[in-house]
């Protein structure tokens, strides 16, 4: 089972940009769908965006859609989320989430099919 390690937030300026990563241990990372989800005080998680394990697909959810671009770097065992224009209510912790097993396509959208998160990381954007 992989171990994930976020990075990459911080403070920025509405219209600014972020790159989070998220690194992953182990030796089978290729293996695991990767999905970045995200949590506001006061609200439930929610789903930014995936990847799947082959990189064919990525889905991202309809608010960050155009503007938030997930990728992975399977020789470094890391996915990453590059966040443009960013608006006061992207401001969350961000969490990546790893789920092996799954069709090579496949990109679930629900945190419940993912069994292994990060710590999280913070990125708050002031308007």
């Amino acid at each position: 089972q992989v171990q994930l390690v976020e990075s990459g937030g911080g403070l920025v300026q509405a219209g600014g940009s972020l790159r989070l990563s998220c690194a992953a241990s182990g030796r089978t990372f290729s293996t695991y769908t990767m999905g970045w989800f995200r949590q506001a005080p006061g609200k439930e998680r929610e789903f930014v965006g995936g990847i799947s394990r082959s990189a064919v697909t990525t889905v991202y959810a309809d608010s960050v859609k155009g503007r938030f671009t997930i990728s992975r770097d399977n020789a470094k065992n890391t996915v990453y989320l590059e966040m443009n224009s960013l608006k006061p209510e992207d401001t969350a912790v961000y969490y990546c989430a790893a789920q092996d097993g799954l069709a090579y396509r496949a990109v679930p959208q629900s945190a419940q099919s993912y069994h292994t998160w990060g710590q999280g990381t913070q990125v708050t954007v002031s308007s």
